[in-house]
């Protein structure tokens, strides 16, 4: 399957899966009295909503039609895309601002490496395509799991919080945290949606996880930008963070993220304890910044 045809069968996947979520009730459409054999909105209402023909709306979800840029932002309207989902829309319909895909295996940026090591007290990570972990600081290690025990190759962010017993049993609210890392992973495939390594991590993961398999298929995505988890760590106990993620202009397929607690928080003292922690604990070797990650 080409490219093109590949992207278009995902658009008309997505586009299915949104209209599924609306009623006629909230788009302001009258509810039929005849029994609707499937939930959320039919084909023609969507068209009807859009100011377009059942036939070309039909012809989009089959892949058959490509959408100019008013059609695409009016599908946008009609279905209440976010501003994740409308990117992704238009990533889809090969509007939105492709950049070339490497295939070789990435570096992480010197920058980057310097800021892990000047974070003694902020757990970083720095993620790259498939949210793949390519350098942590010792604070990320003591945080979430020893990842130098795991070979490079599967140091995925997105199979730890799936597949990791370690990394699953830190999140108290773990299907949040799952399907917006798996919507994040989505809103990357539609960039390459032929890279061999992303095929491979969403086939073992949905042969080997129903509820991944069952929320691939639910077609969500997820702009990366900033938030805040609670994780209930097995030394320190309950901790609430800030996350955001910091993009290189040198390489926007890289991203550090750092995970902070409000100053004078209990989670920041808590923080803090956890940096005394790992730097008495020598046995960790998870307490060790490895530069050759």
């Amino acid at each position: 399957m080409s490219s093109v045809t590949a992207r278009r069968s995902e658009l008309g996947a997505f586009l299915k899966a949104r209209r599924t979520e609306l009623s006629p009730a909230q788009v302001g459409l009258p509810e039929s009295a005849s029994r609707r054999r499937v939930k959320g909105l039919r084909r023609e209402e969507v068209a009807l909503l859009a100011s377009i023909s059942p036939d070309y709306y039909t012809r989009l979800e089959q892949g058959r039609r490509q959408a100019s840029e008013p059609v695409l932002d009016t599908l946008a309207r009609v279905l209440r895309l976010d501003d994740g989902e409308r990117a992704y829309l238009f990533e889809l319909s090969g509007r939105g601002a492709a950049r070339p895909r490497r295939r070789t295996a990435q570096q992480v940026q010197p920058q980057l490496r310097r800021l892990l090591d000047d974070l003694p007290t902020t757990p970083a990570v720095v993620l790259g395509l498939r949210t793949d972990i390519l350098a942590w600081n010792p604070m990320a290690a003591a945080l979430f799991t020893d990842f130098a025990r795991i070979p490079e190759e599967r140091r995925n962010f997105v199979r730890l919080v799936f597949r990791d017993p370690v990394v699953r049993g830190l999140y108290p609210d773990w299907q949040w945290v799952a399907r917006t890392s798996l919507a994040q992973l989505r809103m990357d495939a539609v960039r390459d949606p032929k890279d061999p390594r992303l095929a491979e991590l969403v086939g073992e993961l949905s042969l080997q996880d129903p509820d991944f398999r069952r929320w691939w298929g639910t077609h969500r995505v997820a702009t990366q930008g900033t938030g805040t988890k609670v994780l209930q760590h097995p030394v320190v106990g309950r901790l609430t963070l800030d996350w955001s993620f910091l993009t290189p202009t040198t390489d926007p397929d890289q991203q550090l993220i750092t995970l902070t607690a409000e100053p004078g928080s209990p989670s920041d003292e808590r923080l803090r304890i956890l940096a005394s922690w790992a730097a008495r604990d020598t046995r960790r070797p998870q307490a060790r910044y490895r530069p050759d990650t």
